[in-house]
């Protein structure tokens, strides 16, 4: 079954090439008035926005003037002034941008103005919300950001942000006990995917072990390998390990494996066979957008990782970097507990709309969260504390004047192909690193450097609403990993329920199929897979990845009964070709980067405020975690509130 028929390509429902939520073909894009592709204003809306589909993420009309700023094509003369001033413009209306205006709300008290920007048409950043309707039924995923992770570890401010929004993670899980273990009790489990182009035929072969640190000896004994990558398997899975690095003290040994990547160490140490190293070939895609041949061997090692227990290395402690804010993988122990809500930290960035702009939705509490409404015509009305204006990229900020004296920063934007400009006695940098050289000219040169280091991590998250999930009962599987697929991970999303949003109970009743891709380009360097994989991300249109998506869970999911045509209720691509922030890589980066809190790392130099402008995001940290983009939000805050309460202190501007 390959033809677009078969898969259902032709199917009467809203799954096409979309710009905001309307369906509309490639070359009917007219140009606005700066040789722009027409944006929100241009193009009507059709859809409340988590409920859009076709391609979301960085979605047509996010991103092109951005492009255009980079290439140098982006005139930015003659912008409209629309006569706002505010105390506080945030650029970014993401989990860093919410929390900042949360932050800065809290310390000012009444009176304040804030204005956030954001270039998509819906806020959150990469916290989105994916919402479907599947015969009468709300279904929900996340788009992007997906858990809460280690909350145990949360710094301070995060957690003063959950608490204040009345997050109770412990309520959470209590509410989910029926839930919990859905899949097992109906005796689904984890299964590996091989593919034909690699293996001669597809294949499923179940896995009572999770997939995550590679296969179990059952899974061994049927995978289609040769004898020689069984053999070796079953060596390395072995209890009884012997010294990979025989004749080094620890020390060394830890140094080596922290400058060659886990593939190395399997192969040329363990003596693994190719074919075998398969099984572990996505090592570091979750956390990191690429995979064993571009992660640490060190990092296996801290992850639990076999290979490594007979070498004398010793065990990690427990609290190294627990200062650090998101989980260190591979640095430090990995965490108690994950916490994900249906709509992952969606839900976060609602219970934040919802305070900074109560007009905008009744809801409140925790549970309300779960099937609340937002008017986003609400969300940037005259006269709001906070106002959030969407679909509206920034693409210059620069101080009226000397940045040591100047009294207001301009902020430009195109919003509905026209360039417009507000004024903030403060500015909040809550977008990415690699984008604020091009928004500040003005910036050192050496912070500019340091900007651009945080090369982003391109994936996809594809979310599939299906009629039913019979398939995957018949099958006996949940998950497939397939690291040979177009998409590397594909599985039912975790059986949770927030307040009237209640997960499927059984296979007959729809659900949402949550599939990952990372864009790698293994055998190279980390940020040169980021930035080619960027690029090939970019180059796939919708209509790819919708028969990409049909065609692989035909592959998996066909000799369970499954057809797309029938079963397939809707697609949604979450891409993200600047996703993960950059976190060290000892392969590549300085040792010191990575294995201590440098201050030389590039990080800390590039989220040093700029006269009246300070920087705030997860890259700032050099962590892609929630709790990292809070802390980052509250440190800019803090720095906005100094300057108006100490104006007599030189400002930072070399």
């Amino acid at each position: 079954m390959d033809t677009d028929r078969q898969l259902g390509m032709d199917c009467p429902i809203s799954r096409r090439q979309f710009v905001n939520g309307v369906a509309v073909g490639l070359g009917a894009l007219s140009v606005g008035p700066l040789g722009l592709p027409a944006s929100a204003a241009e193009v009507p809306l059709a859809a409340y926005p988590p409920a859009r589909t076709g391609m979301r993420g960085s979605h047509p009309g996010a991103f092109e003037a951005a492009h255009a700023l980079r290439d140098g094509t982006l005139k930015l003369a003659d912008a409209q002034d629309t006569g706002e001033d505010y105390d506080l413009v945030i650029v970014g209306g993401g989990l860093s941008g919410l929390s900042a205006a949360h932050f800065f709300h809290q310390r000012m008290g009444a009176g304040m103005k804030v204005l956030i920007l954001d270039n998509h048409d819906d806020f959150g950043g990469h916290a989105k919300r994916n919402e479907f309707t599947v015969n009468g039924r709300q279904l929900v995923v996340n788009g992007g950001t997906l858990n809460i992770e280690s909350p145990s570890r949360y710094n301070r401010w995060a957690q003063g942000v959950l608490d204040d929004l009345g997050v109770d993670l412990a309520r959470f899980r209590a509410a989910n006990t029926a839930e919990a273990g859905l899949y097992q009790k109906l005796g689904l489990k984890h299964a590996w995917g091989f593919d034909k182009e690699t293996f001669g035929a597809d294949r499923v072969v179940p896995s009572a072990a999770s997939g995550w640190h590679g296969p179990d000896a059952a899974t061994v004994a049927a995978a289609p390998l040769s004898a020689a990558a069984k053999a070796g398997l079953t060596r390395l899975l072995a209890t009884d390990q012997p010294d990979y690095l025989p004749g080094m003290d620890r020390a060394a040994k830890l140094d080596w494996l922290a400058r060659h990547s886990f593939r190395q160490f399997l192969i040329e140490k363990v003596g693994l066979d190719p074919q075998a190293e398969w099984f572990f070939s996505q090592m570091g895609c979750a956390s990191f957008c690429v995979g064993s041949d571009a992660t640490p061997a060190l990092y296996a090692w801290v992850q639990g990782y076999p290979g490594f227990s007979g070498m004398g290395l010793g065990a990690v402690p427990d609290q190294l970097f627990a200062d650090l804010p998101g989980g260190q993988h591979g640095r430090q122990r990995e965490g108690d507990l994950s916490v994900h809500f249906p709509d992952g930290n969606a839900t976060v960035a609602r219970l934040l709309v919802s305070r900074l702009v109560p007009a905008s939705t009744t809801a409140r509490t925790q549970e309300d969260m779960g099937t609340a409404v937002f008017d986003y015509a609400a969300l940037d009305r005259p006269g709001q504390p906070t106002r959030i204006r969407l679909s509206s990229i920034v693409v210059n900020v620069a101080h009226l004047g000397d940045p040591a004296r100047a009294g207001e920063v301009a902020v430009r934007y195109m919003a509905g192909g026209t360039l417009r400009q507000v004024r903030g006695a403060a500015v909040i940098l809550a977008s990415w690193n690699m984008m604020i050289p091009y928004l500040m000219p003005e910036l050192p040169e050496a912070q500019k450097a340091a900007l651009h280091y945080a090369v982003k991590g391109p994936l996809v998250y594809t979310s599939v609403a299906l009629t039913n999930w019979r398939a995957m009962a018949r099958l006996g599987v949940s998950r497939f990993t397939t690291p040979n697929m177009f998409h590397q991970d594909v599985g039912l999303t975790e059986a949770v329920s927030l307040g009237g949003l209640k997960h499927a109970a059984n296979p007959d009743e729809p659900v949402v199929l949550h599939l990952a891709k990372y864009m790698t380009r293994p055998g190279l360097p980390r940020q040169d897979q980021h930035r080619l994989g960027r690029a090939d991300l970019l180059a796939l249109s919708f209509a790819d990845f919708e028969r990409e998506t049909r065609a692989q869970l035909v592959r998996l999911l066909g000799p369970g009964g499954f057809d797309p045509r029938r079963d397939i209720a809707a697609v949604t691509v979450n891409r993200w070709p600047h996703g993960y922030a950059y976190t060290y890589n000892s392969i590549t980066d300085p040792v010191e980067w990575v294995y201590s809190e440098s201050p030389t790392r590039p990080c800390v130099i590039a989220r040093q405020p700029f006269g009246l402008v300070s920087i705030a995001n997860s890259d700032a940290a050099a962590s892609p975690h929630t709790d990292a983009a809070m802390l980052e939000a509250h440190r800019a805050v803090q720095e906005v509130i100094a300057r108006r309460t100490y104006p007599f202190v030189p400002r930072r501007v070399s």
